[in-house]
């Protein structure tokens, strides 16, 4: 026992540096997340979230209700890609509320989100393919940081809203549910006219229910 005890006195003896250095980094860490996570609760701005959301207006109403949620990390595996689009959405303004990202790079994050949301309606998709009767419904699909108006709290935002709607949006203005989806009804309208113009910001896809 004592030559156990002598072994392991004499590792922390020519180890000592490596190990201080070791504890000041974990707790340097610790602090450093306690301190980030503060912060984003004080700002309620949590851009490690993904949050889908279907867009919908039923009755005159805008109703916007949360398909999915998960951690950006849990979506976009890859850590240059999860990097790129967190820092992308600080850059989304009052003006055009949709992710900023290179062209040729839309598809594969929004490929990313769409497995995520295609796994929620698989159980479709096979009716649909054993003959089944299903309603199949085209929607549109694209990420947004939302940064003007009062919002409760900004995420990295997946809209997802009928193909139909979207390119056919009613002029009068809908009913909200909430004072704060005023933000949401701006945002939609910016999209509409965004899919006009930039498609290759969207990605279309078909669900079966």
């Amino acid at each position: 026992m004592r030559e156990l005890t002598d072994a392991l006195v004499e590792h922390a003896a020519d180890h000592w540096f490596k190990i201080a250095t070791g504890v000041v980094l974990m707790a340097a860490g610790w602090f450093f997340g306690r301190f980030r996570a503060k912060t984003a609760w004080k700002k309620k701005k949590f851009l490690d979230r993904l949050n889908v959301t279907l867009n919908s207006i039923r009755g005159g109403k805008l109703r916007i209700r949360t398909i999915l949620e998960k951690r950006c990390e849990d979506v976009f595996l890859n850590s240059v890609a999860l990097a790129t689009i967190t820092a992308a959405a600080e850059k989304t303004t009052a003006d055009d509320a949709i992710i900023p990202l290179p062209e040729k790079d839309y598809w594969y994050y929004l490929n990313d989100v769409l497995n995520e949301i295609a796994e929620k309606f698989a159980l479709g998709q096979l009716q649909a393919d054993i003959g089944k009767p299903v309603k199949e419904v085209r929607y549109l699909l694209t990420l947004t940081c939302e940064s003007d108006g009062p919002l409760r709290t900004r995420k990295i935002r997946a809209m997802l809203i009928r193909k139909e709607l979207l390119t056919n949006l009613p002029q009068k203005i809908p009913e909200f549910e909430s004072k704060y989806h005023i933000t949401r009804w701006n945002v939609v309208r910016q999209l509409a006219k965004a899919y006009e113009a930039t498609p290759h910001r969207f990605l279309e896809m078909e669900l079966c229910l």
